[in-house]
């Protein structure tokens, strides 16, 4: 834990530590505001925040979402909660069932109950995996939920986040807690690693070191891509949007792409000659594990509350990945 600097803070970002975390971090910072960040450091790292350490009006706590007392604490201290701390990627989500669930579901929890005794603003960092196996996209947030059978860890995940958005739903309703909800579409950029399953940095890594980019399935399945400085306004615009409080909105961008075209686009820019191998989901995965074919937001609701919406194509997107992976 760090020092704290000052007793008062404009923002509380739980997992500020992350690859969207740092980002946000940063983009506060730059406006003038004093920002305290929480993280384990279980999925993030402090070499995010080697930009946010430098400014004085930044302060990180080393902790978990899951201690009470610490998230009543930084919560007190602060005036709007950012929280997007969670379990997060595929490989994590299979492995670690029991800690996906209760950091999800307990830690959004506690960060809700601190909020609420205080009175504070929360935006909820929610996923496209709440909408399950639903098949129909373009995905509404008024719309449907389809989930598969509970013996499938791999819905676990997304049960646990509709969880935490009915919760974070009831406390506004109930107890008149401001609440915006966003539900984000595969953000990538700088700082994203694959080490968690998450596919552009894995098929970038793959393609710079020439190894095989391994597309699991057919390759068929689609994606829709968006840039995390975009996702970052898209949260500061929501937070700044008296008419975004009580609902949910999607985040991300609708340009839809093949995941094996996404490979062979990858190895294109990245000048590479490696070659592009297909693995069945059954020798990728357990055998329970199921995939949705098509994940693509309607951002009608976003447009209509902020003016706008995610806008950088998979061409500039892959380019941004590759120059930063080739920096480090």
């Amino acid at each position: 834990m760090s020092s704290l600097r000052v007793r008062h803070y404009d923002y509380l970002v739980t997992g500020g530590a992350g690859f969207i975390g740092s980002h946000l971090c940063e983009s506060l910072l730059e406006s003038g505001v004093r920002v305290l960040a929480l993280d384990d450091l279980s999925t993030g790292t402090l070499a995010n925040l080697e930009r946010c350490v430098e400014n004085d009006s930044f302060t990180y706590v080393v902790g978990s979402v899951l201690d009470e007392e610490l998230v009543n604490e930084c919560v007190d201290l602060s005036d709007t909660v950012i929280h997007l701390a969670a379990a997060v990627g595929v490989e994590n989500v299979i492995s670690r069932p029991v800690e996906t669930i209760e950091t999800n579901v307990r830690g959004t929890e506690n960060v809700l109950q601190a909020a609420c005794k205080k009175n504070r603003k929360v935006f909820l960092a929610s996923t496209s995996e709440v909408y399950g196996k639903s098949g129909e996209a373009p995905f509404r947030e008024d719309g449907d939920i389809v989930l598969g059978a509970t013996c499938r860890s791999r819905w676990s995940y997304a049960c646990s986040k509709a969880m935490d958005e009915f919760l974070a739903l009831a406390y506004h309703k109930d107890r008149d807690l401001e609440i915006i909800i966003g539900r984000f579409f595969n953000t990538v950029g700088p700082r994203q690693t694959g080490e968690y399953g998450m596919v552009l940095p894995r098929f970038v890594d793959q393609a710079l070191s020439g190894a095989p980019l391994t597309v699991y399935g057919d390759g068929t399945q689609t994606r829709c891509f968006c840039l995390v400085h975009e996702v970052v306004t898209c949260v500061r615009a929501l937070l700044d949007c008296p008419e975004a409080i009580g609902a949910a909105v999607n985040i991300g961008s609708v340009e839809e792409v093949p995941i094996l075209k996404l490979a062979e686009l990858v190895r294109e820019a990245a000048d590479s000659s490696s070659e592009i191998v297909m693995i069945p989901y059954d020798e990728a995965f357990p055998k329970d594990f199921e995939d949705m074919n098509r994940r693509v937001p309607d951002v009608t609701r976003l447009r209509q509350l902020t003016g706008f919406a995610p806008q950088a194509g998979i061409a500039e997107i892959i380019e941004e990945v590759i120059a930063w992976r080739k920096s480090l």
